[in-house]
């Protein structure tokens, strides 16, 4: 059960991580970042599309090592704590948020969720 779901989750990371590649100017603006020429474009591909690639293909290890899931899962809840986090923080912080976001917010907590349920399954 852990495996497939850091599969789907991984999934998810590796088409975030080609929609940031291919199309930065939609997927920015689709998060409310306007890129810069240069600067701003390497950033956005580099932070969001690199990361999102490394985070995608971290998730995929238990497929490639079964009995390796334990750092995966748990690089996962890390990773979704810290996002809801600052995410939940951000909502407090400021007004305006759009519908996009929390769809955003929403699913990184149902990710954590899931990574905690499992983390403590799996123990």
């Amino acid at each position: 059960m852990a495996r497939i779901f850091l599969a789907i989750v991984a999934a998810a990371y590796l088409v975030l991580a080609a929609w940031c590649a291919i199309l930065p100017e939609t997927t920015s603006n689709s998060v409310g970042f306007t890129l810069q020429p240069g600067a701003g474009q390497s950033e956005f591909l580099t932070v969001y599309g690199g990361l999102q690639l490394a985070i995608g293909l971290a998730f995929l290890w238990p497929l490639y090592r079964p009995s390796e899931i334990r750092l995966p899962l748990f690089l996962c809840l890390l990773i979704h704590g810290c996002l809801v986090i600052c995410r939940t923080v951000s909502f407090g912080l400021y007004s305006g948020v759009p519908a996009t976001t929390i769809v955003l917010a929403a699913t990184e907590w149902m990710i954590f969720i899931a990574a905690a349920i499992l983390s403590w399954r799996t123990r």
